[in-house]
């Protein structure tokens, strides 16, 4: 009893400063190179960092927006670990004597405008995005040369099972795009969108369909000019509109028409698409915007008769051409984006545009909020 009761005294003084106890149960994450044993994540979502570096005097681990200093050993080994994270998907790095570098122990992703490492913290939701005994489509590279941009470029495409088997079937297209500082690499692997795909369609929950996600910088050729600080100008819009859809509907088997083409994309994305789908209202009949909206990121008021050329001022004439205009975000993310999302939908409901809304709990800008907002998206899509 004298034991269990200071046992018991002790953890809850350890708790009440603040000061809880490490659980020693650290496994190495899901995202390590194979056969490392580096980083770690524990039960309490806490990661665990370890390098080799002798001569170093200070390593620190960068996660989350935080540095956690590292403790040396006799033999040259830094270790330590950061307090709890969210669950999801993060891009972290180590800083080794003031210069940041990938963690080797790490598998590598395209974030922050780097290839870098990148941890996965166990989710209680990863079901949805879980790989499972389910037929699963296939993602393809897909080069090409864009005569607007005068560059080559790429796009992946994700065709449902049975997309090869089933020749004469056409199918819907969803045109997928990633975020600030990401590429068309980011979806199909730290957002996991073929799998979420490929367990909605098993489930059938979403029906098949193709998606396509390219890559959202794409800038008007320079012509030869030497000014270094001219600001490029993007031209990804026309790139989406004269080079990429025609590209796509002709090389797979697409229903190239409006009502079965959607659009959605985040943070940098969202604004991206809802200014493409605006413009072009004929071509796509769904708008998926996930923690960004056209004014993303700041805009505190909007006046529809002049946003974006009063594109929003007819909202009888949107209800009639968008099927689904989806809005989403995650519960703990800063501002501006909830109040730049408030503002547009402050404005949505002046003009009556009908739309939808999802919150993710507990995340904030991040891989997490976008793959539940995908599932959410998804199953909203090309119903009859």
């Amino acid at each position: 009893m004298i034991l269990i009761v200071t046992a018991w005294s002790g953890s809850y003084s350890l708790a009440q400063s603040g000061q809880i106890s490490v659980a020693e149960d650290f496994k190495p994450a899901t995202t390590n190179q194979p056969g490392k044993q580096y980083p770690q994540v524990n039960s309490q979502a806490r990661v665990r960092a370890s390098i080799s570096a002798p001569q170093a005097t200070k390593v620190q681990l960068d996660l989350g927006g935080k540095k956690y200093d590292l403790v040396k050993d006799e033999k040259g080994v830094w270790t330590g670990e950061s307090l709890p994270q969210d669950e999801g998907f993060h891009y972290y790095q180590l800083n080794i004597d003031g210069a940041s570098v990938p963690d080797p122990g790490s598998l590598y992703y395209y974030g922050a405008g780097r290839l870098g490492s990148g941890i996965e913290i166990p989710a209680t939701d990863h079901d949805f995005y879980a790989l499972k005994d389910v037929p699963h489509g296939l993602v393809s590279e897909n080069i090409y040369f864009s005569k607007l941009t005068n560059l080559w470029r790429r796009c992946f495409v994700y065709t449902p099972a049975g997309y090869n088997e089933n020749t004469k079937t056409r199918y819907p297209v969803l045109y997928l795009q990633h975020g600030s500082f990401e590429d068309e690499t980011g979806w199909a692997t730290q957002g996991k969108a073929n799998l979420i795909l490929g367990n909605l369609i098993a489930d059938k929950k979403a029906v098949p369909m193709i998606i396509v996600m390219d890559n959202g910088y794409a800038n008007k050729p320079s012509n030869g000019t030497t000014d270094n600080n001219a600001r490029p100008v993007s031209i990804f819009e026309e790139v989406v509109i004269n080079e990429i859809i025609p590209m796509v509907d002709a090389k797979f088997r697409t229903i190239a028409n409006g009502e079965h083409r959607a659009i959605a994309g985040l943070s940098m994305g969202a604004n991206q698409t809802m200014r493409i789908i605006m413009n072009n209202l004929d071509k796509f009949s769904a708008i998926g915007a996930f923690s960004g909206t056209p004014n993303y990121p700041s805009a505190d008021v909007i006046d529809p008769n002049t946003f974006l050329d009063g594109k929003y001022k007819d909202g009888a004439a949107i209800n009639k051409q968008l099927k689904v205009l989806f809005l989403s975000w995650g519960s703990k993310e800063p501002n501006p984006f909830p109040g730049s999302i408030g503002a547009f939908r402050a404005m949505l409901d002046k003009q009556g545009i009908k739309y939808s809304t999802y919150e993710s709990p507990g995340t904030a800008h991040e891989w997490q909020t976008w793959r539940r907002s995908l599932h959410s998206f998804v199953p909203l899509l090309f119903k009859k």
